[in-house]
């Protein structure tokens, strides 16, 4: 028998809406978007916002750019930029659904935070405890037979990225799921780990990860046009996603709810996310608070490849490191939480600076995207603290 996350099918809702003329950029106004905080104390005018972003996304050739900035904590600036559908010059809004990526899995966390406070799941209890039979008895999981370090794994380990898995077993050399170092004792980023997480979840709560997450985050937090599968009610207003050369790889369809990457979102509703993040919404502080503290420290010279033996003393003046679900470190302006989504034509970002409340959501539908985060965060947040080389963003100027 063979386990996976329940699937989470398709649902067809056809909304006739006739669209209306649209505008480039689309933006939804804000009283005070006038004058936006940065970290230093100075204001951004949002004409200065949009001057930085339409010369960068020209400079690096992003096709579109979904944009959010908070100030104590609330969504003050909310803009996109560029193109859904470059052919068809139809301009990308903030309700344009576009892919999470790895977005997924800071919502997911936010989800299991919320089963911990309930006392549904325990961080620290073996998470084959959750099953009904050992875990390589399913066929998922039969590469783990004869290694019982799988019985040491728990779920602050799978979401502080400790859990020994490789982000995927496709990319290892024998396509095989193996655990490549002892539980608990570093950090490598893996998707293998989030997905173990969804099916324990799923069998501690009876519900498919589909029907926890609408109940749990898209509807109180009023996420209107965020599903963890593709939907047709998207259709109306829904991205492509772009390479490297602005060649159109179409709109992302996922049909099964996966918590490593397959959400469904917009600028406007992961903004909402994030916002709620920052507020400490559906949360006991306690849980926030734990959510949002180090679990495990951060000494390799990259994120990726995860196995790499490169390390590097160069992140330990921001206390690098990762908490549940989300990247930490520290600057002068106090702690800063980020989470990167990638995949193909598709480039996120988001980081939040705690103490003040001040944070930052990107969402790109290109390949590029990544090459001007830099220049982003430096000039809209005054944030020259982000691990830019940790995190492999190489810079559109510095590009080959």
């Amino acid at each position: 028998m063979k386990i996976r996350p329940m699937k989470s099918w398709l649902t067809a809702i056809p909304i006739l809406l006739a669209l209306a003329g649209c505008r480039s950029p689309e933006s939804k106004p804000f009283p005070n978007a006038s004058a936006i905080k940065r970290l230093d104390g100075s204001t951004i005018s949002a004409y200065e916002v949009d001057a930085t972003v339409n010369r960068l996304m020209h400079a690096a050739k992003v096709t579109g750019v979904g944009l959010a900035l908070l100030n104590d904590g609330k969504i003050v600036y909310l803009k996109s930029y560029g193109f859904r559908d470059l052919q068809k010059k139809l301009p990308l809004t903030p309700d344009s659904v576009m892919s999470a990526a790895s977005f997924t899995k800071v919502a997911f966390a936010y989800l299991v935070m919320q089963l911990v406070q309930e006392g549904v799941l325990d961080l620290d209890k073996p998470v084959y405890q959750y099953l009904n039979k050992p875990l390589p008895e399913y066929s998922d999981y039969k590469d783990l037979a004869g290694d019982e370090r799988y019985k040491k794994i728990t779920a602050r380990m799978l979401l502080s990225h400790a859990s020994g898995f490789p982000n995927w077993r496709r990319f290892t050399g024998d396509g095989k799921l193996q655990i490549h170092f002892e539980p608990g004792s570093q950090f490598a980023y893996s998707g293998e780990g989030i997905d173990l997480l969804q099916v324990v979840v799923e069998a501690a709560t009876g519900k498919s990860l589909g029907e926890s997450m609408d109940a749990r985050v898209f509807q109180p937090l009023h996420m209107a046009r965020t599903g963890m599968v593709s939907h047709w009610r998207f259709e109306t207003d829904q991205a492509n996603g772009y390479d490297e050369q602005e060649s159109s790889l179409g709109p992302q369809k996922r049909w099964f709810a996966d918590a490593a990457g397959s959400m469904k979102t917009t600028p406007a509703d992961f903004a909402l996310f994030v916002q709620a993040v920052l507020q400490g919404q559906g949360l006991r502080k306690e849980n926030r608070d734990l959510m949002l503290s180090p679990q495990i420290p951060i000494l390799s010279k990259h994120e990726f490849p995860t196995f790499s033996t490169e390390t590097t003393d160069e992140n330990k003046p921001i206390r690098l490191s990762y908490g549940l679900g989300w990247g930490l470190y520290w600057t002068p302006y106090g702690k800063a939480f980020f989470k990167e989504g990638h995949d193909d034509g598709w480039r996120n970002y988001t980081v939040c600076f705690d103490d003040p409340k001040i944070g930052i959501v990107i969402m790109t539908n290109s390949s590029n995207g990544e090459s001007i985060y830099k220049e982003l965060l430096e000039t809209l947040l005054k944030n020259p603290y982000t691990p830019i080389e940790w995190e492999g963003f190489t810079p559109y100027n510095q590009r080959r």
